[in-house]
């Protein structure tokens, strides 16, 4: 007997083995056993040093933010009667408690950081669990690669059981590295215990949502929007539930309204922390229920089966780019509709939020101008929805180099369709919708702000130019990414780390009183603060410039090299 021959699958031959159809995972017994989880360990090595650079940063981002925020807190509310109006000020704001939740305890500082972080975080943290699920599960099979580990010494549930793993490793340890650092600079150990917890345990819940998210769909970004989708319910619930007192029960009913009940700082509710912990085992055990019941690469709600012929709507690469991205623009759009409006009609009473603190006053004054508090405060609001817009500029433009990745552009570019007509196909996505997004929330705010103050006609126009003035910033990040594309296509996904350098400088430059030198880095930092600082073109010709010179090379580069 030959070689070839003794590793010949059994079916080749038609007698014994896996009748051909059946998936390689599919000569395991449904019961399982522990060989159904054999090779786990393999797998969790695998992931991590997959995700070696971006898990890393994603834990301890989220896990130092609110020791961070206790020396800001004492010294922008050093004496007790400058924290005194806050609980009452904040916490009688349906539209604070809408997005930021109840405030139950401001006077303290581990109050504050619980208030300020205890909804932010656990929603950060479920998005990274949902990913990492999705990135080591449904991604596999995507690729191929998962069905090629099943078909030697990979277990039926080991896959799902390193994915589940790694994501719950990665919340623990972030809900550790919180608590460290808050017992770090001498918060009261109960509250730093509970807040880290829960916020561990808010990161179980969605781990488990994304192991059923996996097994119904089909492909890895329906998965991911399944478990985006159920994030942003949840938190639309406890944002509803936290600002009508009348349906306050509905608070109960979401994982993140869960993380604000816990009250750290404020008079703990320990015996909370078992509802997360319970939904966590339910939701991934039926994870594992639904598994078996699948074939690999196959979701329990199957893709419909297409047309024989496309339609006209997709005879043009520009039609095909508009059907890739118009689910999550429209996301991002109800999104930024949504927070413009609440941002807007807290322009108004800007001055009960800030309370008493002048070193508050002159931060937002330095983020959006000085020609007055609530003109200031809208001008600093529109440049962090401007920042925000970037990250799904770069979301976009970097949806060229997955498609590429994953092989689906050479057929394209094997008809009369040219390199760069399929890039612009999905530049008009990273471009003009960016610019939608800030318009979207500036006609919010605007709106919303002017009915506050019956004033519609003047705000909402005031509102869209400052909105419309961050546009060009928006770009030069845009054409970042392109650069990237272009001229080191296996580093296009450093363009997120540039995104976040340049949210970082602007957003908390300000806050830690940096040189401008430092703060000049950003793009974002060179348009002008409107409405309260007087319209400037030439930096937003400048920023127009160069962002057309990186987009202009970047795709002079792709035009060059070579796919793939």
């Amino acid at each position: 007997m030959t070689t070839a021959t003794k590793h010949a699958p059994k079916h080749a031959s038609g007698t014994g083995g896996t009748p051909p159809g059946r998936g390689a995972h599919e000569q395991e017994p449904v019961g399982g056993g522990a060989h159904s989880f054999s090779g786990t360990w393999q797998l969790i090595r695998l992931a991590l040093r997959r995700d070696r650079v971006v898990l890393p940063i994603w834990i301890f981002v989220l896990g130092v933010i609110p020791a961070s925020t206790v020396s800001t807190y004492e010294s922008l509310y050093p004496t007790v009667e400058s924290r005194a109006p806050l609980t009452a000020g904040l916490g009688a704001n349906p539209s604070v408690n809408l997005l930021y939740g109840p405030a139950f305890d401001l006077s303290t500082a581990g109050g504050y950081t619980a208030w300020k972080y205890g909804t932010i975080l656990p929603l950060l943290l479920a998005l990274a669990c949902v990913f990492t699920v999705t990135r080591h599960t449904r991604q596999e099979e995507d690729t191929g690669r998962l069905e090629l580990l099943a078909s030697a010494v990979v277990g039926r549930y080991a896959a799902l059981t390193a994915a589940v793993s790694v994501a719950g490793a990665a919340s623990l340890v972030t809900g550790l590295i919180m608590t460290a650092g808050m017992l770090g600079v001498g918060l009261p150990a109960a509250g730093s215990v509970v807040l880290g917890l829960g916020t561990a345990l808010t990161g179980w819940v969605f781990t488990g949502v994304a192991a059923i998210a996996v097994q119904l769909a089909e492909f890895s970004r329906t998965a991911n929007g399944i478990g985006s989708a159920v994030i942003g319910a949840m938190f639309l619930v406890r944002a509803l539930g936290d600002a009508a007192k009348d349906v306050s029960w509905l608070s109960w009913l979401s994982p993140i309204g869960w993380a604000t009940q816990l009250r750290s700082f404020a008079g703990e509710r320990w015996w909370v922390l078992l509802l997360p912990l319970a939904a966590a085992v339910v939701l991934t055990g039926i994870g594992y229920a639904l598994l078996p019941r699948r074939d690999v690469g196959m979701g329990i709600m199957p893709s419909r089966p297409g047309p024989a012929t496309a339609a006209r709507s997709l005879a043009s690469p520009l039609a095909l780019a508009w059907r890739l991205h118009r689910g999550v623009l429209l996301g991002w759009v109800i999104g930024f509709a949504v927070v413009g409006g609440v941002f807007g009609s807290l322009a108004a009473g800007v001055g009960d939020v800030i309370g008493g603190s002048e070193q508050t006053k002159q931060i937002v004054e330095r983020m959006g101008g000085s020609a007055g508090l609530v003109d200031s405060f809208v001008a600093a609001i529109l440049g962090i929805f401007g920042m925000v817009a970037s990250l799904y500029a770069v979301q976009a433009a970097l949806r060229m180099r997955s498609e590429e990745t994953a092989l689906r552009v050479e057929p394209l570019l094997a008809t009369k369709v040219g390199r760069l007509r399929w890039a612009a196909s999905h530049l008009v996505f990273a471009v003009l919708g960016s610019a939608l997004l800030v318009l979207v929330a500036g006609a919010a705010a605007g709106l919303f702000h002017g009915l506050r103050v019956h004033d519609v006609g003047t705000q909402l126009p005031h509102a869209l130019g400052a909105a419309a003035a961050q546009i060009p910033a928006v770009w030069v990040v845009t054409g970042a990414a392109v650069l990237l594309f272009g001229f080191l296509p296996k580093l296009t996904s450093a363009a997120w780390a540039v995104a976040a350098l340049f949210l970082a400088i602007s957003m908390f430059g300000p806050i830690a009183n940096v040189s401008q030198a430092v703060l000049d880095v950003s793009p974002f930092s060179h348009i002008p603060k409107l409405p309260s600082a007087p319209f400037t073109a030439t930096p937003l010709v400048w920023l127009t410039v160069v962002a057309l010179i990186f987009v202009g090379s970047g795709l002079a580069a792709f035009r060059r090299r070579d796919i793939g």
